[in-house]
């Protein structure tokens, strides 16, 4: 007998299509739910979560399973389901709501919203029985029924003052605070207090990566010469390395580790993690000239490449935490599967460098039937031989082959714009640091696919998601925003005048779309859209940072670039109207306080002169590429650059020329001076 599919068989994304054949009568965010709910007076059960969410799983199993449960969310509510990656201007304004509410969030995130879609109450995971100190499910759900039936006008009004009070707290309110040097050295002073001297990272458990706060410090600590900042930043970067949170055999990185010492993780790898992780380590490999944190960047491009790339060149979104319904199956193992796999010597190697035991090191106590003595693999002891080292190498390929046949994690197949324009990026400087044409070519690729799928060219429009042949209808911020900075990346990797061009489309559109002209700032979401009670200004710099944060940094890039005047005014006037968080909070905009770096330091410009296609130019570039200076730009002369950059004389031999302001170095056409000239003051 088939299954019977609900409204979600016919959506693409594949977090919702996960709970197609669940019992509930779930509804898309959409017109056809929010005219049910005002026809029928229902209040609105919203769940937003993602595919490759753990939790996520497990109360869809728990609960969105259970007859009994759908049979009453339909019996007295209209049910919406969301998925978060595509549509996350969504979820910041029912997120922020939750928290308001419990003093918590996170996925799955469970709203209750009247007819016109304003929150009255929320939370996380609900239980199936009372545990964890909380109400069953239904019991919420029976008390949200009863409250909406006995006391209806009170719910209204009480959720007409809490989007009032949520109104407020969304919104930023210009500070006139002064903002300077001290600012960033104030937020540096901040982060170094929360260090974790015994495993690096910053903060206690869970520990996410959080790549834009170490971003940060790195660059401050090589600025300001703060030897202590620095290796703060490079022990974080070596103790993730090691941890169980980076997959030891496949390369790339999970979500978080549950624990201090980033030993087990919730073991879904999302592509905006790990794009922002290869940057962080090609930060590390220039200031550190380690190897070791080139290499952490390459494993995490062969895994993009190999298992996150799909045949048009779109970077995938994630990979599940479970396999087989088991979370972290496919990434761990037993003693004996080891013993049974590997030569006696590749076994004594392996073991004791990936620290197995036979008890193991992770039990998921989610699982009413957890599998027994499993091991999360990580570095426990590093010290080897060269003969060791070369058994360690065939027993990391033999265990590799076998863990490849085994039935991996669910693939969330949906392409990003906003993510794609993160690991475009991240490919585009691993090939200007590290030369590998195959970098190179996944970010040309994947700028070719977007442009063809996710923007349209006639209106200068971009869209979010792509998956089997269709894209969707929503323009985000963080989508113009993140492909902005990648396509800037890659202009600066190649010189290739139409990057440049469509960078500059891209900004433009952002700019008309989501910029507020008046206050500053960009809103999340384009004007106009009907299916949002706020247009809401983020400028939180969490596991993703914020649009607002990623656009001024790339529009001040921009602006030196093109010397474009109103970009840098853009996005020196959002950062006036966020100078009280920068002040205050800095903890929360990490890489806001990155773009406040960059308009406080008069950035270095590296112009090459030459064809693009000479090889001595792309010598030039890497030279160029090989310093650690976060602020610099390199541009080329042709195209639409700063008029400066086209004054400079050009003609024999391809030339590199840096410049602050209107004053310049003698310039050279030799690749080896570049970094002398870079370090040396003009």
């Amino acid at each position: 007998m088939a299954e019977t599919v609900n409204r979600l068989g016919r959506e693409k994304s594949p977090y919702l299509l996960q709970h197609r054949h669940n019992p509930v009568d779930w509804f898309a965010w959409g017109e056809e739910a929010f005219a049910k709910a005002r026809r029928e007076n229902k209040p609105i059960f919203l769940s937003i979560g993602y595919s490759t969410c753990h939790w996520c799983h497990v109360m869809e199993r728990e609960s969105f399973e259970d007859r009994k449960i759908a049979a009453f969310l339909h019996e007295h509510f209209v049910s919406i389901k969301v998925d978060r990656e595509e549509r996350p201007d969504v979820d910041k304004i029912y997120m922020t709501a939750v928290q308001a509410l419990t003093g918590q969030g996170g996925w799955p995130l469970n709203c209750f919203l009247t007819p016109d879609l304003k929150p009255f109450y929320g939370g996380t995971y609900f239980p199936p029985e009372n545990r964890y100190g909380r109400a069953s499910f239904l019991q919420v759900l029976q008390q949200i029924a009863n409250v909406w039936r006995s006391r209806r006008e009170h719910v209204l009004e009480t959720a007409r003052d809490f989007q009032e009070k949520l109104a407020v707290a969304l919104a930023p309110q210009a500070s006139g605070g002064v903002l300077g040097p001290q600012t960033v050295a104030q937020a540096a002073a901040a982060f170094k207090l929360e260090f974790d001297h015994h495993h690096g990272g910053f903060g206690d458990a869970p520990k996410f990566p959080r790549p834009s706060q170490p971003s940060f410090l790195l660059r401050y600590a090589v600025a300001a010469k703060d030897d202590e900042a620095r290796d703060m930043v490079l022990r974080t970067c070596d103790a993730m390395a090691a941890g169980g949170i980076n997959d030891q055999l496949g390369g790339g990185f999970a979500r978080y580790s549950v624990d201090a010492r980033w030993l087990v993780p919730h073991f879904e790898k999302m592509l905006y993690d790990n794009a922002q992780l290869a940057q962080l380590y090609l930060d590390a490999y220039l200031v550190s000239g380690e190897q070791r944190h080139a290499e952490v960047a390459r494993d995490i491009f062969r895994y993009v490449l190999r298992d996150m790339t799909s045949a048009e060149g779109g970077f995938y979104s994630a990979e599940d935490a479970d396999s087989e319904g088991k979370e972290g199956k496919f990434y761990c193992w037993t003693l004996e599967e080891m013993r049974g796999l590997l030569s006696p010597e590749e076994f004594s190697v392996a073991t004791r460098y990936f620290g197995v035991t036979a008890e193991g090191n992770f039990v998921d106590h989610s699982d009413p039937d957890p599998l027994p003595n499993q091991n999360v693999l990580s570095v426990a002891a590093p010290g080897l031989s060269e003969a060791e080292r070369r058994l360690l190498l065939t027993a990391k390929a033999r265990m590799f082959d076998a863990r490849s046949r085994r039935v991996r994690p669910h693939l969330d197949d949906k392409i990003l714009a906003s993510w794609n324009g993160m690991m475009l990026g991240a490919f585009a400087r691993g090939f200007a640091l590290l030369g590998d044409q195959s970098y190179l070519s996944a970010a040309e690729r994947n700028l070719a696919f977007l442009q063809s799928k996710l923007w349209d060219e006639t209106t200068s429009t971009l869209f979010h998601r792509w998956r089997e042949g269709e894209r969707d209808t929503a323009q985000l911020l963080i989508a113009n925003a993140n492909l902005l900075a990648g396509v800037l990346d890659l202009y600066e990797a190649t010189l290739k005048p139409r990057h440049l061009d469509f960078a500059l489309k891209l900004a433009d559109g952002m700019m008309t779309r989501f910029y507020d002209s008046e206050n500053g700032g960009f809103y999340n979401s384009a004007a106009g859209a009907n299916d949002l009670i706020l247009r809401v200004k983020d400028d939180y710099d969490g596991a993703e940072p914020s649009g607002n944060s990623v656009a001024v940094l790339a529009l001040l890039r921009l602006a030196a670039m093109t010397g474009r005047a109103d970009f840098r005014e853009a996005a020196e006037k959002t950062l006036r109207l966020l100078a009280g968080r920068l002040a205050d909070l800095p903890q929360a905009v990490p890489l806001l306080l990155q773009g406040l770096d960059f308009v406080l330091t008069e950035p270095r410009r590296v112009v090459i002169a030459g064809d693009t296609t000479d090889a001595r130019v792309a010598e030039l570039l890497r030279a160029a590429h090989s310093v650690y200076q976060p602020n610099k730009i390199v541009v080329g002369q042709a195209g639409p650059v700063e008029q400066f950059a086209k004054t400079l004389p050009a003609g024999g031999a391809p030339t590199a020329f840096i410049c602050t302001g209107k004053a310049c170095l003698p310039p050279t056409s030799d690749p080896e001076k570049i970094p002398e000239l870079l370090c040396s003051r003009a």
